[in-house]
């Protein structure tokens, strides 16, 4: 897992991120921070659609990736597309090396990867995603 080129295509300046997003968006997404486990809106989501960067809209997850892991956030098992979302890694918490997950577009930081951990998934791996990185596109029902 390779992270995308830099600059970002959306790429503005820490004050208009900060001007763009409430005060819980931006610690989580510009200063990767976490949402409490159990509290994000599309932990249980079952609706249909496309799950985007809250920053700045680019297209992430399917919902038809997302599966119940009961970690206490959104969890999917693959992005949209592979080139959707960079790694980075993270040795944030000693002694637990994670893989960081973050928007290729602009850089925000959406949550961790975990890979063989057994996980019934086609992939085995389970990205955990904070909900308040996300918006939810609902398919409509035609």
């Amino acid at each position: 897992m390779k992270p995308s080129p830099r600059p970002y295509a959306v790429d503005r300046t820490e004050e208009e991120w900060r001007a763009a997003l409430s005060p819980a968006e931006y610690a989580v997404l510009r200063e990767a921070g976490t949402e409490r486990p159990y509290t994000g809106e599309y932990t249980d989501a079952k609706a249909v659609g496309v799950y985007a960067c809250r920053a700045c809209g680019a297209e992430l997850f399917a919902s038809e990736t997302k599966f119940d892991s009961h970690c206490g956030w959104p969890s999917f098992f693959s992005p949209l597309a592979g080139d959707s979302v960079e790694y980075l890694e993270d040795r944030s918490l000693p002694g637990r090396p994670r893989v960081e997950v973050r928007c290729a577009t602009c850089g925000s930081h959406l949550g961790h990867v975990f890979e063989g951990e057994g996980y019934d998934t086609p992939t085995d791996q389970r990205y955990c995603i904070n909900s308040i990185s996300l918006t939810l596109r609902p398919t409509e029902n035609t």
